[in-house]
């Protein structure tokens, strides 16, 4: 039996081991893009034993800037989408790809809460991309309900189900 003690919840952890698993099985390498995650994703993979074998990289990029700096992220594109946006969490993916050694990216960009919505663009709302070397770049958006740390473990476990998703496929 585990004995290990966690820091994120038992879904999170059951999430990232399958990840691990399978990651091993493909030869999957993981980059993370992670503006209202704030790294929560990294820290599921790299909480894991045996996660420096998937976990390639993360980028925190929680201001605009450092989303266009570090990722490469066009600043016109937060200027005419906002960087809660499919099209910046797609830019965010493709910039962690290109720059790094990964074979697969996720990103994720959003309203945590509890400021910060907007009727367009409420607190819960989060956008998600997965970026891979062989397939095109795809980004979906998800509205979770909650307090601020319920909305981003629901990030956190979305985005894990995503890659897990995604590396299932590309077997």
């Amino acid at each position: 039996m585990d004995q290990t003690a966690y820091l994120l919840p038992p879904a999170a952890i059951a999430l990232a081991k399958q990840m691990l698993k399978r990651a091993l099985e493909t030869k999957t390498t993981i980059a993370t893009a992670e503006s209202c995650t704030g790294g929560l994703i990294a820290s599921s993979l790299t909480e894991i034993p045996g996660g420096s074998s998937m976990f390639e990289r993360g980028f925190v990029t929680y201001s605009n800037q450092a989303k266009t700096e570090m990722l490469g992220v066009p600043a016109h594109l937060i200027a005419d989408h906002g960087a809660v946006s499919e099209e910046v969490a797609r830019a965010m993916a493709e910039g962690a790809l290109k720059n790094s050694n990964a074979t697969i990216a996720v990103s994720t960009t959003g309203v945590a809460g509890p400021d910060g919505g907007t009727p367009k663009k409420p607190v819960g709302m989060v956008c998600f991309a997965i970026a891979t070397r062989t397939h095109p770049c795809r980004a979906e958006t998800m509205h979770f309900k909650g307090d601020r740390a319920q909305v981003r473990l629901a990030s956190v476990e979305h985005a894990l189900r995503l890659l897990l998703e995604c590396v299932s496929l590309s077997a």
